[in-house]
């Protein structure tokens, strides 16, 4: 489980196929920038731009994973070079600063707008319509691993569109220092909301 605080902004900076096929995954080679490897170890598990991976391998300030097709099918950012969100797993103890999150990516959303509003910037996304009914106002979402806040939802035909506030700080840190209209960005809807639409939807047993 994580929080979705992102502890670092790393980056990829080799990608090895595992397999001879295209239908094979990859080991990404990531550089851990500011994210404190000392406790992490061969198996341990850190949130990559919102996918939980499995280290595989350690060095100092290095580490790898590695990536199945199916992973690389449904997210987006892992696939290349490039800096990504990092985040260490939740310890016994650990502040909650976001919410919990468990790294499993519920599917892509598209950038439609990230404009200056004041001192912040407003982040409107696309979501598809099989995440759409788990999205309410003032309710969490992940974005590329990070925790937000939702403002504002609206539905259209193939899904809804909400607003999300990304203060400087959050601008600062992250990866979203870069996003721009038309990108792709991972996607994790609440657990709550997950359980909540499970037990609306059930019919009971007869």
């Amino acid at each position: 489980m994580f929080t979705g605080l992102v502890a670092a902004v790393g980056r990829i900076v080799h990608l090895a196929p595992l397999a001879d096929t295209q239908q094979g995954g990859v080991r990404l080679d990531i550089e851990a920038g500011e994210l404190n490897l000392d406790d992490v170890g061969i198996g341990d598990s850190i949130a990559v731009q919102g996918a939980c991976m499995t280290v595989v391998a350690l060095q100092a300030r290095r580490f790898q994973v590695d990536v199945s097709r199916e992973s690389l099918n449904l997210t987006v950012g892992l696939d290349r070079a490039g800096d990504v969100n990092l985040e260490k797993s939740l310890r016994v103890g650990d502040q909650i600063g976001g919410h919990l999150v468990s790294g499993h990516v519920d599917g892509m959303g598209e950038v439609l707008s990230f404009d200056k509003v004041g001192e912040s910037r407003e982040l409107v996304i696309r979501v598809p319509a099989h995440l759409a009914r788990f999205l309410a106002y003032k309710g969490s979402i992940t974005v590329n691993g990070i925790s937000l806040t939702v403002n504002r939802v609206t539905d259209v035909v193939d899904g809804c569109d909400i607003s999300i506030n990304v203060i400087p700080h959050t601008q600062a840190v992250t990866t979203l220092r870069t996003v721009k209209s038309g990108d792709r960005v991972n996607l994790e809807v609440d657990t709550i909301a997950r359980y909540v639409e499970r037990m609306l939807s059930a019919k009971p047993q007869t």
